[in-house]
């Protein structure tokens, strides 16, 4: 298994298309949670949660060597609205997260998410 910090050229095709989504439900500003975003490569919860927390770090690993915020910022737990312990374990890994409060992280990476992909945000570059 390939670790999340090999750079490579593209996303497996599973994550693709859950970037894909991403960036949709990221034009609209929005949020969704684990249990919404499985179902668009055919996942269910809890069944296949430890390879949809692989596929959302691949997508949050590629962002970042392409100097993009973490995208699966937006991906949160039903129960809490925060992500889970693996978003913000894999920010430290990447250097994106030092000592201090990760709920603020968390705030701070949602507002780069939606300021890099809102369909208003690339309205004013075009």
């Amino acid at each position: 298994m390939r670790r999340h910090t090999d750079r490579r050229a593209s996303l497996t095709p599973k994550a693709r298309r859950i970037r894909n989504e991403l960036l949709r439900i990221a034009a609209r500003r929005g949020l969704t949670t684990y249990t919404d975003i499985a179902p668009t490569v055919g996942w269910s919860m809890p069944g296949h949660r430890n390879v949809l927390a692989w596929a959302l770090g691949e997508i949050s690993t590629w962002e970042h060597e392409r100097g993009r915020p973490l995208l699966t910022a937006i991906v949160v737990h039903q129960d809490d609205g925060q992500p889970g312990s693996g978003f913000f374990e894999l920010a430290r890994t990447l250097g994106r997260l030092h000592a201090g409060d990760e709920l603020a992280f968390f705030c701070r990476e949602v507002a780069r998410v939606h300021g890099k992909w809102s369909a208003r945000a690339r309205k004013a570059a075009a």
